[in-house]
């Protein structure tokens, strides 16, 4: 009977184990817009396109197992402006990262930011090879360090900074890509400390941890909450707002890149949210978020003038 019972349990565990350990981290879109390049053999794009879907999809970028269903939802939506040479093109890359609520169909937006010094070489039909300590190409590069990028904000917002290791990881990649020619790696690429160089490091930064503690408690105390204790989880995501109001006042340096970035995903719904909320959380909200977001201030403001529920 025990024998039996073994042979059971090993028949379906070598039918289900493989449909865990072979599902990869991510279930990314690639959508590529090429439609300011002329006289050019459009097939390239759609080749483009297709390389870089199955170079996202199938690499195995951690060593963690993923169920088809835990894998992470993310778009990159490339906008080439330029070809430069035969097999060199200009443009910009998105990136777009979003994170199940538990127990809804909602999905939040968790990073939605353009890096505009995306240039690259491709040549169609040679394979896309990634070594994180090599820098061999700026597509496969910049395509590593955003994946890890992604990784790293979508596992902070699981576990208190859970994500410190893939933005090490991203951060291997920049060192290794500091002698490339293309724009994007130096820490002086750029204005405003926008580039590839001050995300993660404002990501690693002790001084910016407010903003990856952020992360965790409005996601996990606060919007995985939201769908059974609603009152609870708003005012759990009015405190982690504080945590950005601090690094804010802190300011460790004149740009906080991060701090943008967060603010551009998570503006909207902090509106639609908060509009619902009792008039007092709605008095905290707006306060906090004209301080650490002044350019939306106008845009704050509705919460306040919405009805009162």
């Amino acid at each position: 009977m025990k024998l039996t019972c073994f042979k059971y349990y090993l028949v379906i565990s070598l039918i289900i184990l493989p449909a865990f350990v072979n599902a990869q981290e991510l279930n990314c879109n690639i959508q590529i817009s090429a439609q300011r390049i002329q006289g050019s053999n459009r097939q390239v794009f759609e080749s483009m396109q297709r390389d870089l879907y199955e170079f996202m999809n199938n690499t195995v970028w951690t060593n963690h197992v993923f169920s088809y269903a835990e894998r992470i939802d993310c778009n990159i939506l490339i906008n080439l402006t330029d070809q430069l040479s035969a097999d060199e093109f200009k443009g910009t890359i998105q990136i777009q990262l979003s994170r199940p609520v538990f127990n809804t169909t909602y999905k939040s937006t968790m990073l939605n930011f353009i890096d505009n010094s995306f240039q690259f070489k491709y040549v169609e039909f040679q394979p896309l090879e990634f070594d994180p300590s090599t820098y061999r190409s700026s597509l496969v590069s910049v395509l590593a360090y955003y994946t890890y990028m992604i990784l790293g904000f979508d596992y902070d917002s699981f576990s208190p900074l859970g994500g410190t290791e893939f933005f090490q990881m991203a951060e291997k990649v920049v060192t290794a890509a500091q002698n490339a020619p293309e724009p994007g790696w130096k820490p002086y690429d750029g204005s405003r400390n926008r580039n590839r160089y001050w995300l993660v490091k404002n990501a690693l930064d002790k001084e910016y941890e407010g903003i990856r503690q952020f992360n965790y408690e409005y996601n996990m105390n606060g919007l995985d909450r939201m769908e059974s204790k609603i009152s609870e989880a708003r005012t759990s995501m009015v405190e982690s707002l504080k945590l950005i109001q601090d690094v804010y006042r802190k300011k460790p340096d004149p740009f906080m890149y991060i701090v943008e970035v967060v603010m551009e995903a998570k503006s909207d719904e902090f509106i639609n949210i908060f509009t619902d909320a009792f008039p007092e959380e709605k008095s905290r909200v707006v306060q906090i978020l004209t301080e650490i977001d002044p350019a939306n201030k106008a845009k704050y403001e509705k919460i306040s003038s919405a009805n009162v529920p």
